[in-house]
């Protein structure tokens, strides 16, 4: 249809021009192909764990999640061991201030009573922290425990984590035993390399050139070993309940493959720790110079030992849950990523049937 000039009517739609044929139709789409887009697989969390894949930001709240809902567990078992340990070295300092002279101010011409006391309160003090070092092997079993309750919603109180780990102490403390020597073991044979370095070396830079290149390759070695071999055998020996060398080998078998990621997230979290450990302590440091300075010679040395026991309890409070919640998670992140562990952690939790 058109007007009287042949032109089409307004609106510009009119009959097609001679010869014109419609174009072949397209492949009919299949049915269910149009509409909007299916929704996201719901996440669950029944507890202080996503049960999905953890990114940085998931292992670090979830750490702090986990240590928050179950204080006594995390932060209590910590401070406990560290100021049961820390007794040791206050106890000693202080008999040995009312029994011999420790004075500071009297180092120009000890006695031999000094120096024996000056030795026992030291001695005192490294004795504490290797207390403190072996309890916190079993504080860490204990966290393995509450994380892996928290990520299926359930709570332990200090008493029903240190249950928990019944039967697999002693492996425990054997697996940091083993890994220690293993590790003593690599620096002393790094060390005997260089007794032919230096007898058959003819110019000093010969062995400065050694010491950079092999120095290089240690810190490489260590830290594969760290990952690879240290990191995750003890969350595996408590939570699948393993001998010494299944965990080791589940530890190995865990970071094949994912070596940076994990390397990045623990060297992270460690460099975060010392951060906040020195920021806790400070206090501490600018307290301890202004109080020595108020008491006399005589008991400065007590107040060094009290000032650093104090520090001590102070800094692993956070730094050791902190730490090994972290290291935990990293392990069932990566069961999970590897093994769809999060389908057995719903289960556990009750959001799926067996």
């Amino acid at each position: 249809m058109s007007n009287d000039h042949g032109h089409p009517p307004p609106g510009g739609w009119g009959p097609p021009p001679p010869g014109w044929t419609p174009p072949p139709a397209g492949p009919t789409p299949p049915p269910g192909t149009w509409g909007p887009p299916p929704a996201p697989r719901p996440v669950h969390r029944p507890g202080a764990v996503p049960l999905r894949p953890l990114g940085l930001g998931d292992l670090y709240d979830a750490a702090f999640r986990t240590i928050r809902h179950n204080p006594q567990a995390t932060v209590g078992a910590a401070v406990l061991v560290a100021a049961v340990a820390m007794v040791v070295p206050v106890l000693v300092t202080s008999v040995l201030t009312f029994t011999v002279d420790l004075s500071l101010l009297s180092a120009d011409s000890p006695s031999t009573e000094s120096v024996v006391g000056f030795l026992g309160s030291f001695g005192a003090l490294g004795v504490g922290t290797l207390l403190q070092q072996v309890g916190l092997i079993l504080v860490a079993g204990m966290v393995a425990h509450v994380v892996a309750a928290a990520a299926v919603g359930r709570r332990l109180s200090l008493g029903e984590a240190w249950r928990a780990t019944a039967g697999q102490r002693l492996r425990l403390v054997g697996l940091a035993a083993l890994l220690l020597v293993l590790t003593l073991t690599v620096l002393a044979l790094y060390a005997a390399t260089y007794v032919p370095v230096v007898l058959l070396s003819t110019a000093t830079w010969q062995v400065v050139v050694y010491a950079v290149l092999s120095g290089l390759l240690l810190v490489a070695f260590m830290t594969w070993f760290w990952i690879r071999v240290y990191y995750l055998p003890a969350p595996a020996l408590m939570m699948e309940g393993l001998t010494i060398r299944q965990a080791l080998r589940r530890g190995y078998g865990l970071t094949r493959g994912a070596f940076w990621r994990t390397f990045g997230i623990a060297l992270l979290t460690v460099v975060l720790t010392g951060v906040a450990s020195s920021v806790l302590t400070l206090p501490f440091s600018f307290g301890g110079q202004l109080a020595l300075l108020a008491v006399g010679p005589e008991y400065q040395v007590l107040g060094l030992v009290l000032l650093q026991a104090l520090s001590t309890v102070v800094s692993t409070a956070f730094v050791a849950p902190f730490t090994t919640a972290v290291t935990a998670l990293q392990y069932l992140d990566l069961r999970i990523r590897r093994e769809a562990y999060d389908v057995d952690l719903m289960t556990q939790a009750g959001i799926t049937r067996p």
